[in-house]
């Protein structure tokens, strides 16, 4: 995809706010935000929330000083939207409605000029994908510059590493209830043990990899290639997510794939 027909695009605008989230995709958009406008007319803005894990609010803080953008942080609250709470199929609507709303209510008008627009970092990937979040941006307004012209995961990652973003290479991350099956319950207990449980995963040296919570059991997702080394170090790992609350520990032998719970939304 023309980067170039991006920061046109970009240039149009009277200036940005930029929902950041860290990962590569809104790295991207932030950094190319930055380009088109300069840094006075750009606003990054990243949600403190019981579904963000707190390493990740720091390295949002990071890689907006790398960028070299403003970052504001506002406190969101999900678990407050009982769509949200109650985790069906829809659940990231509620989520994103609740960022976009705080964003408008809070940033919009009140820090920065009522005439700036908001942006989030939709790739052209999601569109293939269940992802009700991109109703909640169309209902408000908020735009998706990558996906509107077609950028990819490979895109953007081509982007990053052309201008030396840090988080080229990052893995994806997802609001941590996306561990949670469709139909249980998302509390706040439940998502900092997820938190906790891939913590501990980490600290092992894996980066890819998801804890899908079901109840008393945490079924791990790695890619394929560590699976062997997870095994391996299956006493270390069941002791690590037992501490975290589990009482059985167990590998998904299909590895990771994101949005692996959205399997359950197919025929």
């Amino acid at each position: 995809m023309s980067e170039e027909r991006l920061l046109t695009e970009l240039r149009a605008l009277d200036g940005a706010i930029v929902a950041f989230s860290g990962g590569v995709d809104s790295s991207v958009l932030l950094h190319a935000a930055v380009a088109a406008l300069g840094p006075a007319r750009v606003l990054a803005v990243t949600a403190r929330s019981p579904s963000l894990p707190a390493t990740e609010l720091a390295d949002a803080e990071r890689v907006a000083a790398e960028i070299g953008a403003p970052l504001r942080v506002v406190s969101t609250d999900e678990l407050a939207r009982d769509g949200y709470r109650a985790n069906g199929a829809d659940r990231c609507y509620f989520c994103k409605s609740e960022l976009f709303d705080v964003v408008l209510r809070d940033v919009l008008g009140p820090l920065v000029p009522a005439g700036w627009a908001l942006l989030y970092g939709a790739i052209a990937d999601d569109l293939g994908d269940h992802r009700p979040g991109a109703r909640a941006a169309a209902e408000r307004g908020v735009r998706g510059p990558l996906a509107e012209l077609g950028f990819t995961k490979a895109d953007v990652r081509a982007y990053a590493r052309r201008h030396g973003l840090s988080v080229a290479d990052k893995p994806a991350l997802a609001c941590l209830a996306s561990r949670i099956p469709y139909g249980h319950e998302v509390h706040a207990a439940t998502l900092r043990q997820i938190e906790r449980a891939e913590y501990a995963l980490r600290e092992l040296g894996f980066a890819q990899l998801r804890v899908r919570h079901h109840e008393r059991v945490a079924r791990i997702e790695v890619p394929a290639a560590d699976i062997s080394r997870i095994v391996a170090l299956r006493d270390e790992v069941t002791a690590r997510l037992r501490a975290c609350g589990y009482t059985y520990v167990a590998v998904d032998l299909a590895g990771y794939r994101s949005g692996a719970l959205n399997e359950a939304l197919r025929p």
